[in-house]
């Protein structure tokens, strides 16, 4: 299937006529920062009568806790406890159990109030390496987000600004590249869907699918 637009209404009817391995459909979705996952995902999101976003942010590690050092030099993904993802929220929803799990507060620094998953309903599991290989094994449907560097980059300045440029092309978007010339997520993806904004069309009510 080519480039095209189309309504989220379309892909909910397709995601909830998936044969599922359990009672909880798991949908992850997956980008670099600056891809516009959280509006994807929030406009998908309010389509499901009973829906949760558990975003991979709330997975990043206290940084007593990171790594230092270059990217090159530390594990993909080495800023967040994918484990806790694995084991908090997927293996017991894959089992049919309530899921519970402590979210990373930013400010603070330090991990903050815990959430409970119930079992039913759509979880989407949202951010960067949210795909990685020893997570997609767990999804129901994938889907990732192809947007050029420089706009990612752009985006990422105007929300967070211009003082934290060095991070991020230094360190983030150096360890997203690690990280998808390692893992792939986006060959893997059940869908790909263009953020670049580059194709007008209304971003409530529809994407732009790639393949």
């Amino acid at each position: 299937m080519g480039i095209g637009i189309e309504r989220f209404e379309h892909l909910r009817d397709q995601l909830l006529s998936l044969p599922r391995r359990q009672a909880t459909l798991l949908i992850g979705i997956d980008a670099p920062g600056g891809s516009g996952k959280s509006v994807f995902t929030q406009a998908l999101c309010r389509l499901f009568p009973q829906a949760v976003i558990v975003q991979m942010d709330d997975f990043f590690l206290p940084s007593a806790q990171r790594l230092r050092g270059e990217p090159a030099a530390r594990p993909i993904g080495a800023d967040f406890d994918w484990p806790r993802v694995f084991t908090q929220v997927l293996v017991p929803l894959l089992e049919n159990r309530q899921a519970h799990y402590q979210r990373y507060d930013w400010d603070s620094d330090a991990l903050a109030e815990w959430h409970t998953i119930p079992v039913g309903g759509t979880v989407f599991v949202e951010g960067i390496y949210a795909l990685r290989n020893e997570l997609a094994v767990a999804y129901d449907f994938t889907i990732w987000l192809e947007c050029p560097r420089e706009i990612r980059l752009d985006r990422g300045i105007a929300r967070s600004g211009e003082q934290i440029r060095p991070i991020w092309e230094n360190d983030w978007m150096v360890a997203e590249d690690l990280y998808i010339a390692a893992h792939r997520p986006g060959e893997r993806a059940s869908l790909v869907v263009d953020s670049s904004g580059t194709l007008q069309h209304d971003l409530e009510s529809e994407f732009v699918r790639l393949h």
